[in-house]
């Protein structure tokens, strides 16, 4: 039997079948007109807000260069770290008086991920598992982060020996933050309307909860690979994800990752397919035994020319 190629409809069968993005709903719609952030519809209220955010961004930003001792510390007696745990704090009074102002919750769920690690979700007792690289959020509202902050590889914790406790109330809070930043952003229906600032944290929300799923998948199962070693998951007993494995951490992490690339996200478009391992190895199976199938060198041509002799 003559080779023959793929139809366009085989193709597309099997590209829906290794990249979930292929299959996903289109884009956003996205809308100038309208307010930059849903919740906060008073443009006088946005500015204030936004100025008063990027205040406490900057100063973030300044603490941790001078943690890395890219810039000199400030004559301020408290050292770049206790400064950074304030400027997260005053993260958390701007959402105590403005609930609504997702933002600020995207923004704190990346700061306190870059005080205490991307495996902020998992408690690994063995140093077996290894960071995969990871994307930062953190950015101003409205403000594309430059090239979409694509990391080599993902830093270490700012935070070197925090407690047990300390870290099992920044893993409750950054999972609180990011659900609550996409249910305030989320559209309600496809055809829904954001505008393109709303839909920038909305990406960056689903592309950070995406990414610490994925660590935590991760470290999940670098620790089941190699005995002894063992993990075990840092998580208040009332969330959901504190019945997950590795499985059900990689499934979200994917969903997650497609809704960011259809928020507009480039770095969670590649992160959908990256992060689906097993959708990608089940397409180029198909693929082959389709080739094969065409072929006339598969078991079905086999059995069928036995059949006839």
């Amino acid at each position: 039997m003559a080779s023959q190629p793929l139809t366009p409809h085989d193709l597309s069968i099997l590209e829906k079948i290794k990249d979930p993005e292929a299959s996903s709903p289109p884009r956003l719609l996205l809308d100038d007109s309208l307010a930059r952030d849903p919740n906060i519809p008073d443009p006088s209220l946005y500015s204030q807000l936004t100025t008063r955010e990027h205040t406490i961004l900057s100063s973030l930003q300044q603490a941790e260069l001078q943690i890395a001792g890219l810039e000199p510390a400030s004559p301020d007696p408290d050292s770049p770290l206790q400064q950074y745990r304030a400027s997260v704090r005053h993260l958390g009074a701007l959402i105590a008086t403005h609930p609504n102002y997702a933002s600020a919750r995207n923004n704190r769920a990346q700061a306190l991920r870059r005080l205490y690690g991307n495996l902020l979700l998992v408690r690994s007792f063995s140093a077996s598992a290894s960071p995969s690289p990871s994307p930062s959020c953190l950015s101003a509202p409205g403000t594309p982060p430059p090239a979409d902050r694509r990391a080599a590889a993902s830093p270490p914790a700012l935070d070197p020996a925090p407690s047990e406790a300390t870290l099992l109330s920044a893993s409750a809070t950054v999972l609180s933050d990011l659900d609550t930043a996409i249910a305030l952003l989320a559209p309600r229906t496809p055809a829904t309307p954001l505008s393109p600032q709303a839909a920038r944290t909305l990406a960056q929300a689903y592309t950070q909860r995406g990414a610490l799923y994925h660590f935590t998948a991760k470290a999940l199962s670098a620790a089941a690979a190699t005995p002894p070693d063992r993990a075990e998951l840092r998580i208040p007993a009332g969330r959901r994800e504190s019945r997950w494995g590795p499985v059900e951490f990689e499934e979200a992490a994917s969903s997650d990752f497609v809704l960011g690339g259809r928020c507009g996200s480039e770095v969670a478009k590649a992160l959908a397919v990256a992060a689906n391992p097993t959708a990608k190895l089940c397409g180029e199976i198909v693929r082959g035994a389709m080739r094969k199938e065409f072929a006339g060198t598969g078991a079905g041509a086999g059995a069928g020319a036995s059949e006839k002799k």
